[in-house]
């Protein structure tokens, strides 16, 4: 059919063309032709402007936003959002924190990527050219896979009643290192050292405190990064390289990873001798390993006055986790001996140097230093 000289083809063709403009209108159009975007008829372009902002105003904003139905993800990246949109107002004012929602729960409640990491990477991509992202995108993800968390800097805030959400002002929580940027993982560590369940109201204000702690790294990161002086300080720990020799594109099962794979797969490897010497202690402790320094085998006395899941971990200076001990078994009052053979998770013996043994029982945890010289 002809209609005006038009083909039926031509004109359905220019029909959705219109259709197009009409949905998108101008902004929409001219994203779809390049990278430049339209915001009340004003031109901006990605990455999108930034200004310092405040850390620990952040923290609290994101704690906040986390519990009062964003969750982590979107609770994260509405405070960073918020923020910039007092500072500087357009583009930031177009930007739904809802649409970071699919994060929650590590992805839907998939578990997978944590929503507070998840939502990091998102600011720092949001503010950050392609070529630099990615290293600060690492730098943030080491710091969530090896930090104590919830931070010091976050308890403290509910002690000094800081918080304006939740009902855990004034009580410090359990702290675990994740060893990994799963939120199954994280979750599972820290309920294992907080003797909680998922559901429980702690875990919910942990991982609060949490989505505030990477809020503020972040920002941090992006401060410094605009600044001029971002230094990035993340290594992949010794225990990933070595996953990665075994596992990595060129050999056995395909993988690419920057974290340790135990949280996840667990020691396959055994490195430990374990035995009870004293049934009555009379509180927690942890006393320095003998000897020390050692070659090539020390040995670390623990004792718990109740019973406890105890975790006991070895650590390099940069705070890789080497080879676990103990993994959250349950132990009845009672002083025990563990014996560290100088070898990582896969048997294989680690170079000499500082190592840190940390246990946790409980909510009480202990650190001690270790010397191995070869």
């Amino acid at each position: 059919m002809e209609k005006n000289g038009l083909s039926r083809k031509e004109f359905l063709a220019n029909s959705s063309k219109f259709a197009v403009g009409a949905v998108t209108g101008i902004a929409g159009l001219n994203t779809l032709a390049g990278t430049k975007i339209f915001a009340n008829n004003e031109e901006y372009t990605w990455p999108f402007p930034y200004e310092t902002l405040d850390p620990e105003e952040i923290r609290i904003r994101a704690h906040h936003l986390k519990l009062n139905g964003l969750e982590c993800c979107a609770g994260m990246f509405g405070s960073f959002v918020e923020a910039l949109k007092t500072k500087i107002g357009d583009p930031y004012n177009a930007i739904p924190y809802e649409l970071m929602l699919y994060g929650r729960g590590g992805g839907a409640g998939w578990g997978s990527l944590c929503g507070a990491v998840n939502a990091s990477a998102a600011c720092i991509s949001l503010v950050v050219n392609k070529a630099d992202s990615g290293i600060l995108i690492m730098e943030v993800y080491g710091w969530a896979a090896s930090e104590l968390l919830p931070t010091d800097i976050a308890n403290q805030a509910a002690l000094d009643n800081k918080y304006t959400a939740g009902s855990f002002n004034g009580v410090a929580l359990p702290q675990s290192i994740a060893g990994s940027v799963m939120c199954h993982a994280s979750l599972a560590n820290w309920c294992g050292v907080a003797d909680k369940k998922i559901g429980d109201p702690e875990r919910k204000e942990r991982c609060a405190r949490i989505t505030g702690d990477m809020a503020v790294k972040t920002v941090e990161v992006i401060n410094a990064y605009h600044a001029g002086n971002f230094s990035p300080q993340f290594v992949t720990p010794e225990y990933a390289q070595q996953c990665l020799t075994c596992h990595g594109s060129s050999m056995l099962f395909n993988a690419r990873s920057q974290e340790s794979c135990e949280p996840c797969h667990g020691d396959p490897h055994g490195t430990t001798a374990l035995e009870r010497i004293d049934e009555l202690p009379k509180a927690f402790e942890m006393k320095p390993n003998y000897p020390n320094p050692f070659n090539p085998t020390t040995r670390i006395q623990f004792s718990v006055p109740n019973e406890s899941k105890v975790h006991l971990a070895v650590y390099d200076i940069m705070g890789g986790k080497i080879a676990t001990l103990v993994d959250h078994d349950s132990f009845k009052s009672g002083s025990y001996e563990v014996e560290w053979n100088g070898q990582n998770s896969f048997g294989e013996k680690v170079t000499s140097g500082i190592y840190f043994a940390r246990i946790e029982a409980g909510n009480m945890q202990r650190v001690i230093k270790m010397n191995l010289m070869k």
